[in-house]
């Protein structure tokens, strides 16, 4: 979507099965190293900075003059430091450069309903990687307040919590009461069932979800669908459902029809960005297969901290930047954590994510803005 007061060198199981991911180990471990700097400067391209002889916002394929390199965004390239705006019409996907969307005409941009989405806050973290996650969380509801549309409401795609401490989940609370929207919906991270298999979660966010916390509602057209995929990690890090959650989630759409647009948030990835990490959910696709029959569908994750996009048939899958700290782009490190980057970059790497739906042309349009 903020001293660390736990060490330990255990990796203790969730509720039963798996072990913590790696960056969770860390967290409780305290023992993130000093290769961020080697791994800010392999990734420096894809998080808002810049290499030799090009600029930020410089493109290498930009065969169809929209301001997007297809050949980046085929390979799913982060573009947290300069942002998308993606419409899904039919199935297909339209994008354009954050920076280009001056020049577009607003109307394309607005629809009868617009959210935003903010993820892995990491309220407690004060490591180097960001000493003030508070400040950069108030900045991002600063962006949120400021956007041309307002959002009807906020969804926040986990790890509200470095530590699933009370007062970690109060002082998020206490922040996004200042947000214009108000009515906001939840989904765990790991980092917030660490210490109660989400018993705490649960008793502040899921009041009148199943199970682990998943649910579904509507607005205006459109079927939300939360789903929970961190309460039994699997080796390595991997999310997962499980079949209770799977049964429910194929109940929950098989009464809607297929021109339904579906939104489907989680915390981690329901596609396979980089599973060596555990940046994926083991049995995703049995979830996705409950939704082919839809036109279209979007999917809205958080835990890689960086902004991603893939497109399979029908589905679109967003990862939200965090407003905490960056991560290192799949396999450019030893292992997933904390990111340093100088200061003054801090907040270009940092964001959050704007979504409007326009009924009739069957549209989802997604902004990525920083928080610079």
């Amino acid at each position: 979507m903020p001293p660390l007061a736990v060490c330990t060198n255990e990796t203790r199981p969730i509720r039963g099965a798996g072990s913590l991911d790696s960056l969770t180990r860390a967290a409780l471990q305290d023992n993130w190293g000093s290769a961020t700097k080697t791994a800010w400067l392999q990734v420096s391209l894809n998080t808002g900075g810049t290499m030799a002889g090009r600029g930020k916002d410089d493109l290498f394929d930009d065969h169809n003059h929209d301001g997007i390199d297809r050949r980046g965004f085929l390979k799913c390239m982060a573009w947290a430091g300069t942002g998308a705006f993606c419409v899904i019409r039919g199935g297909v996907l339209r994008s354009y450069s954050f920076s280009r969307l001056p020049a577009l005409d607003p109307e394309e941009m607005a629809g009868e309903l617009s959210f935003a989405q903010i993820s892995d806050s990491h309220m407690g973290f004060n490591k180097a990687a960001n000493p003030d996650v508070a400040g950069t969380l108030k900045a991002a509801v600063d962006k949120i307040n400021g956007l041309a549309t307002p959002p009807e409401f906020l969804l926040h795609t986990g790890d509200i919590s470095h530590l699933s401490k009370p007062e970690e989940f109060d002082a998020v609370q206490q922040i996004l009461k200042a947000a214009k929207p108000q009515d906001i919906f939840y989904v765990p991270g790991e980092h917030d069932v660490l210490n109660d298999d989400g018993k705490q979660f649960l008793e502040r966010y899921g009041k009148g979800s199943k199970g682990g916390g998943w649910y579904s509602f509507d607005k205006k057209g459109v079927h939300f669908i939360g789903l929970v995929n961190v309460m039994n990690l699997k080796a390595g890090g991997l999310g997962t459902l499980g079949p209770e959650q799977l049964e429910w989630l194929e109940d929950d759409v098989k009464h809607f029809k297929h021109s339904t647009p579906i939104v489907v948030f989680a915390h981690i990835p329901l596609w396979s960005v980089y599973p060596e990490w555990g940046w994926g959910t083991e049995d995703s696709a049995q979830a996705l297969s409950y939704l082919k029959k839809f036109g279209s569908v979007t999917v809205l994750n958080g835990h890689i901290h960086q902004t991603m996009q893939k497109v399979e048939g029908n589905v679109t899958f967003h990862t939200a930047a965090s407003t905490a700290f960056p991560q290192p782009a799949p396999g450019k490190a030893a292992s997933p954590g904390p990111m340093k980057v100088p200061a003054e970059q801090l907040k270009s790497v940092l964001g959050i994510t704007d979504v409007n739906f326009v009924r009739g042309k069957q549209a989802l349009g997604v902004v990525d803005s920083t928080l610079e």
